[in-house]
């Protein structure tokens, strides 16, 4: 059974940080491409950060500076560091893990994780 945890979120100042952590289990972590998308009430979910299997990382514009990806195969764990937050990074925070095989794609979802900030 694959399964993807989330946690770390919480609730946080404006310009202060946090970590969110996500955890694979039922997967071989090291061979798929790993993201973090949001989603903000009444908005779509949007792609945050993604991290290829072999490291390569690519942020969204609004979190450029701000957010670092990054994941360790030996915990298979990925992990989105947020600093300078702001009230728009309010959001229900999900990690994605997701390969290709044969074609066909292999995507799966955490349940996500709330990360709300304010003063």
């Amino acid at each position: 059974q694959v399964q993807l945890v989330e946690s770390g979120g919480g609730l946080v100042q404006p310009g202060g940080s946090l970590r969110l952590s996500c955890t694979a289990s039922g997967i071989t972590f090291s061979i798929y491409d790993m993201a973090w998308y949001r989603q903000a009430p009444g908005k779509q979910r949007e792609l945050v950060a993604t991290i290829t299997r072999g490291g390569s990382t690519n942020y969204a514009d609004s979190v450029k500076g701000r957010f670092t990806i990054s994941r360790d195969n030996t915990e298979n764990t990925v992990y989105l560091q947020m600093n300078s937050l702001k009230p728009e990074d309010t959001a229900v925070y999900y990690c994605n893990g997701a390969r290709a095989t044969m074609g066909v794609p292999l995507i799966y979802w955490g349940q996500g994780t709330q990360v709300t900030v304010s003063s």
